[in-house]
């Protein structure tokens, strides 16, 4: 038998010499220490021995299974890591090369102009507050002074949800009643409220179903219309530079009385008469007024005490003016090719 085992053992180094790919080493697993292989062989007469003899061929035939375990395992890993050399090198990375270039999107010039809302009033004691986009009729009207059948309310176009109860926001002034009614006509109010309000609208260039609406208001006593012109120079000097001169022209909301129009010199052509004010040398931005008394008394404030003002500026407005952009679906347009210039834009 040890000459036997000898054979084996010459054998299978001449063979692991010979072997270079996994498949080699599974023929030669299968050769020698498989169920059928060779050492395996060697033990299945193992009965027909003497105890003495199965004692020493038992010795011998684990000694050749573990020196041809050991051997295949060692040849196996050296192929693997052969393969694995071989894989990375061709894999490799010049890590001098230029790298790919990943466009990206560019921070929203709405939320730019919003936040410049904010930032301006928040610096003048205002609080920024939303509220709910579907909302109560109550709220979105009847509080505002425009009761059920009253005929601005078709003026809104509003998207109704349940019945004629719930309803998309037609604009944040609810925002205002709700602060209003929970203050319970104790306490002054000093708000914003910016968000998306939703009319029934043909969407073009400058119309849009969806858009964002920056409403202010103020209750307080001894409110009057000239500290609504100081706020509006405020804002529009911070937003459109610091010669930019305001007016007022008188208008017509059925929540504030007077109303006003308001309008800052054309930032382009500085009165002199452009495209962008179409010659007139002003620019409507939004509308304000002295908020009206039957909605002060019924947001639970007393009007013979208490008095204020409101305003409301279109942000996607405020942003064509300011950054040049002559359709306002842009806002909304997911295409890199357009938006990625609101970079440039932002930083100018």
């Amino acid at each position: 038998m040890k000459e036997k085992i000898g054979a084996i053992k010459l054998e299978l180094d001449k063979d692991l010499e010979t072997i270079k790919t996994t498949q080699d080493i599974v023929d030669i697993k299968a050769k020698y220490i498989g169920k059928n292989g060779c050492i395996t062989e060697l033990t299945k007469n193992m009965k027909d021995l003497s105890p003495e003899e199965r004692k020493e061929a038992g010795m011998l035939s684990n000694e050749i299974k573990n020196y041809a375990t050991s051997k295949i395992l060692g040849k196996e890993e050296e192929i693997n890591n052969a393969i694995l050399n071989e894989k990375l090198s061709k894999e490799a990375i010049d890590i001098t090369l230029p790298g790919t270039e990943i466009v990206n999107g560019a921070p929203s010039i709405l939320e730019k102009v919003i936040e410049d809302f904010e930032e301006v009033f928040m610096s003048m004691g205002y609080d920024v507050v939303d509220g709910p986009e579907l909302e109560e009729d109550r709220y979105n009207f009847e509080l505002l002074g425009l009761p059920k059948g009253h005929p601005a309310r078709d003026a809104q176009d509003t998207f109704y949800v349940k019945g004629d109860e719930l309803l998309l926001r037609s604009h944040t002034s609810p925002v205002q009643a709700r602060v209003m009614t929970s203050k319970e006509g104790k306490e002054p109010v000093r708000i914003i409220c910016p968000g998306k309000a939703y009319r029934r609208d043909d969407d073009d260039a400058t119309h849009s179903h969806q858009f964002t609406q920056i409403e202010g208001l103020i209750v307080d006593k001894d409110i009057k219309l000239s500290d609504l012109k100081g706020t509006v120079t405020v804002i529009c000097k911070k937003l459109f530079g610091e010669d930019t001169v305001t007016r007022f022209r008188p208008s017509y909301y059925q929540f504030t009385e007077p109303s006003v129009e308001m309008d800052i010199s054309c930032f382009n052509c500085k009165g002199k008469g452009c495209n962008i004010c179409k010659n007139s040398g002003w620019i409507t931005i939004g509308g304000a007024g002295v908020v009206h008394y039957d909605v002060l008394k019924g947001c639970g404030y007393d009007p013979e005490k208490w008095s204020g003002f409101a305003f409301g500026f279109g942000a996607e407005r405020c942003a064509m003016l300011k950054y040049g952009i002559s359709d306002i679906r842009t806002f909304y347009n997911v295409d890199l090719r357009e938006t990625s210039s609101f970079d440039r834009k932002e930083e100018n």
